[in-house]
């Protein structure tokens, strides 16, 4: 798969941009601050319906703009798509296939696939959990675009308990006696377990095909630094999904006090953390600044790995968005190598130099809002 066309209206900085784009490798380049990560982080947006840099949409709309819309031509062999997204910040996102059919933004998902690696993925390793709980769902999403309904319900079902537990807090310290009717608890607590278990199944699933494929990549990157390893932290691993189910309703039930007293679920899948260990130790805290890139990288080319072995969808347009100026020339070399022969590579630099010489194919000028083709 491919995108052969990328169009924007007022989505950051462009007010519009036409980019025609080939398979193969094509690199924008351009001094900071000119627009090159706008067009690879529009490409991502249509495959997750989000942002690698920000957590709304607010910040994708131009200023003085109500809406932006985002649009790609994708070719996957014979087959040829029309994907477009309007984002409308405060209302209801709109989406569309083939410009007659308006569907659920959520429906568009699988339709373009992407691994984008880009400077802020090395919070992955230095971050804090959420970071790695939104990489395993994002992936788990890209390999199966149905887990946005499941993230989605989950998301629900978490804040309405929250809300209960909250109400609960409140009473209980200014209440003046008052208490909240906590009766529909249990009904919250089966619904939590039930689409819990779910995502947590998908995670665990995730890990034990992506681990061996992190270890390799981190081998290819960094010759004799690994080995490394993932380990899924969490009180309710391991079994079936209904044994993950049940093992989640019981963990409610046991902290139930605990959650009551501070207003918050602390038990579930949004809770949980994702170990990276270099050699026998985590990443997190003893990983150099060489040893983190490396396994953020690791991570992202064994996503795309992943994503292009299991045929269950198209191959991801790969992006590497400002990333070869920040590695040793070593490493710079090998991730060229490895990269070089996906179907569609998407490079951000800010000068030519930063982009390695095996990686040759199509050049963009990116400046002052204007895309031009070299």
């Amino acid at each position: 798969m491919h995108v052969t066309h990328l169009s924007l209206a007022d989505f950051r900085s462009y007010a519009r941009a036409e980019v025609p784009l080939d398979p193969g490798v094509t690199a924008f380049i351009g001094p900071n601050g000119q627009g090159k990560t706008n067009l690879v982080e529009a490409v991502g947006y249509l495959a997750t319906l989000g942002s690698h840099r920000v957590s709304s949409d607010a910040p994708l709309v131009r200023m003085g703009a109500e809406r932006a819309i985002v649009r790609a031509a994708v070719r996957e062999g014979e087959r040829q798509q029309l994907v477009e997204l309007e984002l409308n910040p405060g209302k209801a996102n709109r989406a569309r296939i083939n410009r007659s059919s308006q569907v659920r933004p959520r429906d568009v998902l699988g339709i373009v696939r992407t691994v984008l690696f880009a400077p802020e993925d090395l919070s992955l390793v230095k971050g804090d959990p959420g970071e790695r709980r939104r990489f395993l769902d994002e992936l788990v999403t890209a390999r199966s675009p149905r887990m946005a309904g499941v993230r989605g319900d989950y998301d629900r079902v978490l804040k309405q308990r929250n809300s209960l537990l909250k109400s609960a807090a409140m009473a209980r310290r200014h209440g003046g006696g008052r208490t909240v009717d906590l009766s529909t608890l249990d009904v919250w607590d089966q619904h939590l377990a039930r689409v819990g278990a779910e995502l947590l199944a998908q995670r665990l699933d995730l890990i034990g095909v992506l681990g061996p494929l992190v270890d390799k990549a981190y081998e290819a990157l960094a010759p004799g630094g690994g080995p490394v390893e993932l380990e899924y932290k969490g009180p309710a691993v391991g079994g079936s999904r209904e044994e993950l189910y049940e093992r989640l309703l019981a963990e409610l039930g046991e902290a139930r006090k605990q959650e009551v007293e501070r207003g918050v679920t602390l038990v579930g899948p949004h809770r949980d953390e994702l170990l990276l260990k270099l050699g026998e130790l985590p990443a997190k805290g003893y990983a150099s600044h060489g040893e983190s890139w490396s396994y953020a990288l690791a991570l992202r080319l064994a996503s795309y790995e992943l994503l292009k072995s299991e045929g269950e969808g198209p191959e991801p347009v790969l992006a590497l968005d400002d990333v070869f100026a920040e590695l040793d020339v070593k490493r710079r070399e090998r991730l060229a190598e490895l990269v070089a022969p996906g179907e569609q590579v998407l490079v951000t630099a800010a000068v030519p130099e930063d982009v390695p010489g095996v990686l040759a194919g199509a050049r963009y000028a990116v400046a002052r809002g204007e895309v031009t083709r070299l």
